[in-house]
């Protein structure tokens, strides 16, 4: 009921705004009849009706059509303030502009119906190809952990007397590393799902940036990485207000995305200082970097790189530049000369020097 009486409104709004056009655009025509024909009136009127048409539904448009001919008419062709016109000529011209506004008005209507048709149809494959890329990345990157879990579980449950406690330490680590996998995938399905609803909000308070960068480290280590990781952030690097789960959520994505995208022998490095009022951070590595051509996609969301390795669902880097722009922040990526990638992330904060703030 209640949609009913809204579309109600909105229609009868278009017929207000409408009519309103038209007769504003008459009430200047009359006021320069003086100075222009009313053949420069028609084309003037007609104009109104053409721009009408391209925002307005049929009948609005109709109706508005039908409307301007009849003010043309009255106040405009000879003689004026009356409906008969006494020039065959001017009786042509007023019937070619009542069906050329008429025409006019009914061909914009279908063009706007066509495009969108077209843009559903856009739309609906847009919406199938990201529901199948994560299909499939979903299939391996939860199927995998899920899988490793089963096996070892099993392995515990059928064979524990057989087994040693080294073979049995082995099995709960790969239990454990699968788990964190799962929750990783799982957090970022969650995390896209906040921020697509557009209610993820920063919850900020004093965070000390070299305890979150080697917090996130030593999660990114359990899983046995041989990459090596140099932190290039000064021991008395202020305070800076900010919301820590989610920054670290992002130091997390960009490290997991360099350990899994370059060879086991890379170096990454973590650099973080203050900038005037900015955290400026950067973390790069010594890999093979990013084709030219896909820098600009990465932090698209389900985008994988072109010829990479299976597994990866596409959210690290869309997470992590969600996140850095709720708090106001930019992401950038360039490749690192001679070779390896770059990325950059500023975000305007509050920053403080007394460390005692953060324990308040």
């Amino acid at each position: 009921m209640e949609r009913i009486i809204l579309n109600k409104l909105q229609k009868l709004k278009q017929y207000l705004y409408g009519i309103l056009s038209v007769m504003v655009v008459s009430a200047i025509c009359y006021l320069l009849s003086a100075f222009m024909g009313y053949k420069i009136v028609a084309l003037l009127l007609l104009f109104t009706v053409s721009v009408l048409a391209m925002f307005l539904d049929i009948f609005p448009v109709l109706l508005i059509a039908l409307l301007s001919a009849l003010i043309w008419d009255f106040f405009f062709i000879p003689p004026i303030f009356t409906l008969r016109i006494s020039q065959t000529d001017d009786v042509l011209m007023f019937l070619m502009y009542f069906i050329i506004a008429l025409v006019n008005a009914v061909l914009n209507y279908k063009t706007r119906q066509w495009e969108k048709i077209v843009r559903k149809r856009e739309e609906t494959q847009n919406t199938l190809t990201l529901y199948n890329t994560l299909l499939n990345s979903l299939s391996h990157e939860l199927r995998t952990p899920i899988s490793t879990i089963i096996a070892a579980t099993d392995n515990l449950q059928t064979n524990s007397a057989q087994l040693t406690a080294q073979d049995k330490n082995e099995l709960v680590h790969e239990i454990s590393a699968a788990s964190l996998r799962l929750n990783q995938q799982v957090e970022n399905l969650l995390n896209m799902s906040r921020l697509e609803a557009g209610v993820i909000q920063p919850k900020k308070d004093w965070t000390d940036i070299n305890e979150l960068v080697y917090e996130v480290i030593k999660r990114v280590e359990e899983n046995k990485i041989t990459h090596k990781i140099i932190v290039n952030i000064a021991a008395d690097i202020p305070l800076f207000y900010l919301d820590k789960v989610m920054i670290e959520q992002v130091i997390y994505n960009l490290l997991n995305n360099a350990v899994i995208y370059t060879p086991a022998t890379a170096t990454i490095i973590i650099h973080a200082n203050a900038v005037a009022d900015r955290l400026s951070m950067v973390v790069e590595d010594t890999g093979n970097g990013f084709p030219e051509d896909e820098i600009n996609k990465v932090f698209q969301k389900f985008y994988r790189l072109k010829n990479s390795k299976a597994g990866g669902t596409g959210l690290g880097l869309s997470i992590a530049k969600g996140f850095v722009e709720a708090h106001n922040g930019i992401i950038g990526l360039q490749n690192s000369v001679p070779q390896g990638a770059k990325f950059m992330i500023e975000i305007p904060t509050e920053m403080s020097y007394l460390k005692n703030l953060k324990n308040e």
